[in-house]
């Protein structure tokens, strides 16, 4: 397992490093709705709402307010009627239980059900693409001209474009907090940025060779004809697994549509301060790559992938039930050590001084090297520095931060077991800050 992961990871990181910039596009080519699922977002919603509004003035902003019970909607309806007049791009759709509160993937369906409804016919519906930003959202001001290009939007095939993401709080500590709580606020910030921007962005990037480019949930734009033909009677482009995101990206490439990925612009979105819920929204994460694996049929069945492509697919699907069993695997050896140990620490001593410390040295850079790698490669590639030191160090803390999936793909396991299949709101850190009052779904 280990030198399959690390041929794996030498497969991904080149492509990445050689990548180059491509030529941008024609924004105006197009027609922009942003969709914005909400769920109790009062302490973040009006300024996504007023950066949108700002930055691309010819774009829609959908605001789904999912039956919250906060000020969400007040918030967003402030902003439409202003000074007595009415903002012609921002629309604001209510849920209400008890069809609300019942996933993401329900929400986004409730905004493309109005937007059929809203429009008119007046632009072609392969040319209207709609852009998923999350309530903390931020895209990059050429995020348009750069999903317009002729490799991407402007090539007919492509269903569905996703962006490079980023933490925008990656150099900001969390406030309120003691000396170690905001250094490990901020460095746990800094590992989601690490991630996104290099071993998630390297995958995405040697997806592009296998057809597989998955879609996330932040930063996904996707053609209204690529929605249509995968949304049935009912209208739901957007399934039930709380993977919606991949779910959604599965369902694209098996009707015949291209994906496309691009890091030539970015989303910025709030990475998190909190270990305990890091491991919430990591655990939600792992639970719906488990609910996916129902798509391995369709998958391997579809004449619109290759077998290359189903293989990446099946790989990917495959991470959290490999993390359980390298849990159970894992430790074995260094059970089998302490045993023999104890019962003759003279003999064990001298086994491993006469050189079986080389199969634990191997073991150990198996379990480090494929992970401490991408410090430097952060350091040098997206932070333009030349500290190596530091790079190493954020390696090791990167290597130390992906273990923690072990934990998050057991309980992911018992939820699944259990039944627990509802989906959990991640807190904002400014809720978090400020107590504000969060429901979630047992």
């Amino acid at each position: 397992m280990s030198v399959a992961f690390i041929v794996y990871v030498i497969v991904i990181v080149v492509p990445f490093l050689r990548r180059e910039p491509a030529p941008v596009g024609d924004a105006d080519r197009f027609s922009w709705h942003f969709f914005v699922p909400c769920r109790d977002e009062q302490t973040v919603i009006g300024e996504t709402v007023r950066y949108l509004r700002s930055t691309f003035p010819a774009a829609h902003v959908w605001v789904v307010d999912d039956d919250s019970e906060d000020r969400t909607a007040r918030v967003v309806r402030s902003l439409w009627r202003r000074d007595g007049q009415y903002d012609p791009f921002l629309h604001l759709v209510c849920r209400r239980r008890p069809d609300a509160r019942t996933g993401k993937g329900d929400a986004l369906n409730a905004a493309y059900r109005e937007l059929n409804a809203w429009s008119d016919g007046s632009v072609p519906r392969s040319d209207v693409v709609v852009v998923v930003v999350d309530a903390d959202g931020r895209p990059a001001p050429n995020c348009l001209t750069v999903c317009a290009a002729d490799h991407l939007f402007g090539d007919g095939t492509i269903g569905a474009v996703q962006l490079d993401v980023r933490m925008g709080n990656r150099s900001t500590p969390p406030p309120r907090k003691s000396w170690f709580g905001r250094a490990f606020g901020l460095k746990l910030a800094q590992l989601q940025d690490l991630e996104f921007r290099t071993a998630i962005a390297a995958i995405q990037t040697s997806r592009g060779f296998t057809g597989t480019i998955s879609m996330g949930g932040n930063g996904q734009f996707t053609r209204l004809t690529a929605l249509d033909s995968i949304a049935g009677e009912d209208g739901t482009p957007w399934r039930g697994s709380l993977l919606e995101d991949f779910e959604l990206g599965v369902h694209l490439l098996t009707a015949g549509w291209r994906t496309g990925y691009t890091p030539d612009s970015y989303v910025a979105q709030e990475g998190l301060y909190s270990l305990r819920r890091f491991l919430v929204q990591r655990t939600r994460w792992g639970q719906g790559t488990m609910q996916c694996l129902r798509y391995l049929r369709r998958i391997w069945d579809s004449p619109h992938i290759s077998t290359f492509g189903a293989a990446e697919m099946m790989y990917y699907l495959a991470q959290p039930w490999m993390q359980l069993l390298g849990s159970l695997l894992y430790p074995i050896p260094f059970l089998v050590l302490l045993v023999n140990t104890a019962g003759d620490p003279a003999t064990m001593w001298s086994w491993f001084t006469d050189g079986a410390w080389i199969l634990f040295a191997i073991y150990g850079s198996f379990g480090l090297l494929p992970f401490v790698m991408w410090g430097p490669i952060y350091q040098w590639k997206c932070l333009r520095s030349k500290n190596i030191l530091a790079g190493f160090g954020m390696g090791l803390a990167y290597a130390a931060y992906i273990y923690t999936f072990y934990i998050t793909s057991w309980r992911a396991l018992f939820r699944l077991v259990r039944g627990r299949n509802g989906w959990s709101k991640t807190r904002r850190n400014t809720e978090a800050a400020t107590g504000a009052k969060v429901a979630l779904d047992s």
